[in-house]
């Protein structure tokens, strides 16, 4: 048979069965019990620092120390009495290093390695869709889970800092004064800008994901890759090098709350997740589709 008509006789794959296969890929992701902890971990964070700020300050007196000139997370908390709103930029600066990197691992170092191991990864590619398709279903859902996961936090201390704290005007780094409703938008941008800064760690994990047949072996790698970067980043000698690490600009989303908007660092951290998208997210295709799937 020629190639001709072996394009012709090949099955074709039909779109509304791709959407089915991400629908299916989405439902069964947050639905799973360690998916659902991992959100109510997240969740629970700005609680807690909440909370903490709330029994320090007793009677609700802003707390000592930072500003609205600091711009990271000391200058946030110290907010937080005066404007409840601040508790959404605490908690994502909190949570960004660390706790939201680590989930958005766990459900990337799991996506493909995880079916193997439970010997499910052959069945799904019976199916027309194609190891290019199903990798690429695996990396969306992925992204998903990192914008849910961000909306989680950010949902969360909104809830908490209105209960807690009184809600009205913002005065952002800069030091001039904004309406409830701007800062509000700002708020969401931010939750967007830490969701997109977990891009990179996102494609790293699918990559490891695809070099192992263990999920835990997966999740474990793609999590000490991240703690490794963390520290690197933190050692002086390597500042040639730390521009290069997918966590550099993670903290830049507090430049969203300058007026105006600075917009320097920002957009450096977003070209550095798509650097690391498209060299990892190759990298994944190409071992993926060259893998021989035994499980």
């Amino acid at each position: 048979m020629s190639q001709a008509e072996a394009a012709r006789t090949a099955p074709r794959v039909n779109p509304l069965w791709t959407f089915g296969l991400l629908r299916s890929e989405l439902f069964t992701t947050f639905r799973r019990w360690r998916t659902l902890a991992l959100l109510a971990v997240l969740a629970g964070v700005p609680i807690l620092i909440g909370a903490a700020v709330r029994i320090e300050t007793g009677d609700g007196s802003s707390l000592g120390g930072g500003g609205p000139e600091g711009g990271g997370g000391p200058a946030f908390i110290a907010q937080i009495t005066n404007n409840g709103l601040f508790l959404v930029f605490t908690a994502l600066a909190a949570t960004l290093p660390f706790f939201l990197p680590m989930a958005v691992g766990v459900i990337a170092g799991d996506a493909v390695a995880g079916e193997a191991s439970a010997g499910t990864l052959r069945y799904l590619l019976v199916a027309p869709a194609g190891r290019g398709r199903l990798l690429l279903t695996k990396y969306a859902t992925t992204m998903a889970f990192c914008v849910v996961a961000t909306l989680v936090v950010a949902v969360s201390a909104l809830i908490t800092g209105a209960i807690l704290f009184p809600l009205g005007d913002v005065v952002t780094i800069s030091g001039t004064r904004i309406g409830f409703g701007e800062g509000l938008w700002r708020a969401f941008l931010i939750a967007l800008a830490v969701a997109a800064s977990l891009i990179g760690i996102a494609a790293l994990g699918l990559f490891v994901s695809t070099l192992t047949n263990s999920g835990i072996a997966a999740m474990a790698t793609t999590v000490g890759l991240l703690i490794t970067i963390q520290i690197l980043d933190q050692i002086p000698q390597l500042h040639a090098l730390q521009p290069y690490f997918f966590s550099h600009y993670w903290l830049s989303f507090a430049d969203l709350m300058r007026d105006p908007v600075y917009w320097d660092d920002l957009t450096k951290n977003f070209e550095l997740q798509a650097l690391y998208a498209a060299v990892f997210g190759s990298a994944a295709w190409a071992r993926f589709t060259a893998k021989d799937v035994t499980a």
